[in-house]
């Protein structure tokens, strides 16, 4: 749970001097000494009643005005909401590397075969799109339920020389902004204010599904561009696709090779790091594929079979609604319990 206007719960400590002010009177106010000619007959005047009964009230009215505190601090709470609108962004990695023969035929050729089962067994009612990068990222297919668009895009797809994981996931939420007016799409100008983050736990019920197969070299720092995407809600799952020590590259791809600036690793047994952290910001997950199998396995595991939207909402009412609550219970058993005069 958070609160819209935490500074306000600063006053709850103030709650305690009015309790110790009513312990104090409590102590001071003692009645005066009478005489009776028999304290049996006083007894029997006066009816019997637990003597912690006279403080209930104040305890109670303590309470409600504690509840209330919390009302106006306006808080909030992460609720998932089932929804049946979803987007699917499958952002592909077509960088030089991906023409390594290590995973037959290539890197390329197994991913595009995994994606295109992917789509065969979707919903017709999941919007999917698809995001290539390589030096740069592009929407080489907007989000949509027409599976033979997407089988025909995936089929256009062609590698190119550097790896720009960042501009992939930038280029994926502005895929999803097109079709989810809730997303912000991404900053232009990283030096301007971007949208308010949503609050922790609130996820869109869009998501991103990157497939890469070694380090960012070019363009926007992916931990950056991932942060942008918590910001939003939206979830990046990250896949590492290939074999630690890679392999010859196929004669119809391009052959460009270049070094990475250390984000990811080159080869499967390097992804851990990065893309673990791009999946862990944005409240996602990493999986790490090393043949076409694994990674056939990976997209049957992602958790997408129930769509659900983390919404935030504020329960400020149910607040409110107790303390007016318990400050008439309060009243009602004053009025009932107060002593004779």
């Amino acid at each position: 749970m958070t609160f819209l206007w935490s500074g306000l719960l600063l006053l709850l400590p103030v709650l305690v001097l009015p309790v110790l002010l009513y312990v104090w009177t409590q102590r001071r106010s003692r009645p005066p000494a009478l005489r009776y000619s028999s304290l049996e007959l006083i007894r029997a005047a006066v009816p019997r009643s637990p003597r912690w009964r006279r403080h209930v009230p104040f305890a109670i009215f303590i309470a409600a005005i504690g509840a209330l505190l919390f009302g106006l601090a306006r808080p909030v709470v992460v609720l998932a909401v089932p929804t049946d609108q979803t987007t699917i962004i499958l952002t592909m990695d077509v960088s030089g590397s991906m023409c390594s023969t290590d995973i037959p035929p290539s890197r390329i050729q197994a991913a595009e075969a995994a994606a295109a089962s992917f789509i065969k067994g979707k919903a017709s009612s999941a919007q999917i799109g698809i995001v290539a990068f390589s030096t740069y990222a592009e929407i080489v297919q907007a989000p949509t339920t027409d599976q033979e668009q997407l089988m025909t895009a995936l089929g256009t797809l062609l590698t190119g020389q550097r790896t720009a994981i960042g501009e992939g996931i930038l280029s994926s939420i502005d895929a999803i902004a097109e079709v989810d007016t809730a997303v912000a799409k991404s900053q232009e100008d990283p030096t301007q204010p971007g949208p308010t983050p949503v609050p922790q736990g609130d996820y869109a019920p869009d998501i991103v599904v990157l497939l890469t197969d070694g380090a960012s070299n070019t363009g926007i720092d992916p931990l950056v561009a991932a942060q942008e995407a918590a910001d939003r809600g939206v979830r990046v799952y990250t896949i590492g696709f290939g074999t630690a020590n890679g392999g010859a590259m196929g004669p119809t791809c391009f052959r460009g090779r270049e070094p990475g600036n250390g984000f990811g690793g080159g080869g499967g047994g390097g992804f851990g790091g990065g893309f673990q952290k791009i999946a862990d910001m944005t409240g996602a997950k990493y999986y790490p594929a090393e043949s076409a199998d694994q990674l056939n396995s990976v997209f049957e595991s992602l958790p997408l079979n129930l769509v659900v939207k983390h919404q935030a909402t504020e329960v400020s009412f149910a607040f409110v609604s107790l303390g007016a609550l318990l400050a008439g219970l309060g009243l009602i058993l004053g009025r009932a319990w107060r002593p004779l005069p």
